[in-house]
């Protein structure tokens, strides 16, 4: 019985130091990786507004009921992350969406809106797409298919639809429709809420 209980206080003390340490990694390290999540967020930004300063970003409240119906009224699974106002000379807004439907994970996207709803561009927060095929979605030959497009949505080339073609990434169709997916939704919420 004695060995038992050694072996107990012996797990528990190990147990407890591990607790520790963990934590004191965390505190250590939750201040940097935040400080770099933004940064990220602030060069996504400006990819999108290359003209726009810093300073020319301000963030507005995301209006949940409209995000919930622009999500539903382009059929994605995605929602609506963050909104910031472009001021300036180079007006428009940057929406933030994250999409569920990703092969991977989920696909997070910033996307640029002009005043008169031209997608600018968009650029990418998360992807964890398969290596070689979705990832793909990152080089330029797709996801410049979106910038400078005055429409009310996009369709992956392979399921038809309305509006502007995008051709998918060959064997990652998967991808190709959660990236527009979370375009549209953009869209929506634009159409919708400015």
């Amino acid at each position: 019985m004695s060995k038992m209980i050694k072996n107990a206080i012996i797990i528990t003390v190990i147990t407890i130091v591990a607790g520790v340490a963990l934590g004191l990694v965390y505190e250590i390290t939750k201040v940097p990786i935040a400080n770099a999540e933004e940064n990220a967020k602030r060069e996504a930004w400006q990819k999108v507004f290359p003209k726009a300063e810093l300073a020319d970003f301000e963030t507005t409240e995301v209006d949940e009921e409209k995000a919930k119906e622009a999500a539903a009224s382009v059929n994605a699974n995605a929602l609506i992350d963050e909104v910031c106002t472009v001021k300036g000379g180079d007006e428009g807004y940057v929406i933030t969406v994250t999409d569920k439907e990703g092969y991977g994970g989920d696909v997070q996207i910033t996307v640029g809106i002009a005043s008169d709803g031209t997608v600018t561009g968009i650029s990418f927060l998360e992807l964890s797409e398969t290596a070689g095929l979705g990832m793909k979605a990152k080089e330029p030959s797709f996801y410049e298919q979106y910038a400078n497009k005055k429409t009310d949505s996009f369709y992956v080339s392979k399921d038809g639809g309305e509006g502007e073609k995008i051709d998918a990434i060959s064997g990652a169709t998967i991808t190709s429709r959660a990236v527009t997916g979370a375009v549209n939704t953009a869209l929506a919420y634009y159409r919708s809420a400015f």
